[in-house]
């Protein structure tokens, strides 16, 4: 079983944005319960940021406000952190070892010493060229030797920039966005790298949205979810990503298990196999029905494995990732 900051780690993981983001928050005595469960389930890597929700209420005072009421966790969690949004309506960004160190300051003045920042680092490659990886990466790196965090984490980059920061200092995890709407990691080297490196992998938005749950019929159903705003979920792109969906719950139906649990299970599929990055999805969940469901397991045969791959080549995903703004600050 591998590690993050010295904590062993499951292949289950938790996204920590919904239970900040403005217009979603729960009581904390429902949200307490939420993460009470993930932890009794093993998902014990929580993912979050100083950009999940306002500056009043995002990831590190939640984070703040559980530990408080349960000291006795914390150190049974592997707590990720990414900072480097100035203003998330502009996509205005800002990665520099500066940034990075004023950032860091702020998480543990909110933090209180409750809980330590496990995993720390910018969410982005960083924008300008005056300000390089190996930059924001040395930074960080500092601030380990500081005993400020645990380790260091990278997100939203691609097979070279991972490869650059790595020879600067001990990367221990990447975040990349990674589904079975979101393929890329498997073909642009990125999952390659992590196994050569020993990185461990974590999938954001692994159930896209919610798209993979098989819940979502129009864009309607999205709510308030700003991700209905993305390439994807407009016009004729929702329509034939919809087509996608329609298949993998076909084969869902098939095995018993619900898509979500499909599309989750498929993601952990190379977990444990040698030469096989070790991937955690980060999936959301507002109860604990939801995380017992999202935590079992579907087992897949290789005729299994091959139906997927087809539906996936025949139901190619229309549409980016982001929106164009949002687009300049990826690698893939």
């Amino acid at each position: 079983m591998p590690s993050l900051a010295g904590i062993p780690i499951t292949s289950n993981g938790l996204g920590l944005m919904r239970l900040t983001q403005p217009g979603h928050q729960l009581p904390d005595k429902q949200t307490f319960a939420v993460l009470k469960a993930a932890l009794a389930a093993g998902v014990n890597v929580w993912n979050g940021a100083d950009f999940y929700g306002p500056p009043s209420n995002n990831s590190l005072h939640l984070m703040n406000r559980y530990f408080s009421a349960h000291p006795e966790d914390a150190t049974k969690v592997v707590f990720s952190l990414k900072t480097g949004v100035v203003d998330i309506r502009t996509f205005k960004m800002d990665v520099s070892p500066s940034f990075l160190r004023e950032s860091l300051s702020t998480a543990l003045q909110i933090l209180d010493g409750k809980k330590k920042i496990d995993l720390f680092g910018p969410c982005r490659a960083p924008p300008t060229p005056d300000v390089t990886i190996e930059d924001s990466v040395l930074a960080c790196a500092e601030s380990v030797k500081e005993g400020k965090i645990g380790g260091i984490q990278l997100s939203e980059v691609g097979s070279e920039t991972i490869r650059r920061a790595a020879k600067a200092a001990k990367i221990e995890m990447v975040e990349v966005e990674a589904s079975l709407w979101s393929t890329e990691i498997f073909s642009n080297g990125v999952v390659e790298t992590c196994a050569e490196l020993g990185i461990v992998i974590e999938a954001h938005t692994p159930l896209g949205a919610g798209m993979l749950t098989g819940k979502i019929r129009r864009v309607e159903d999205m709510g308030e979810d700003h991700h209905k705003y993305f390439p994807r979920w407009q016009g004729e792109n929702f329509q034939k990503n919809l087509l996608l969906v329609k298949e993998l719950e076909k084969l869902a139906e098939k095995k018993g298990c619900t898509t979500a649990q499909l599309a989750l299970s498929w993601l952990k599929r190379g977990n444990g196999k040698v030469g096989s990055a070790w991937i955690v999805p980060i999936f959301g969940a507002r109860s604990e029905e939801r995380i017992k469901e999202n935590c079992m397991d579907v087992e897949f045969s290789d005729d299994e494995l091959s139906e997927i791959s087809k539906i996936l080549e025949s139901f190619p995903v229309v549409g980016t990732r982001y929106p164009e703004p949002g687009m300049k600050f990826v690698e893939f």
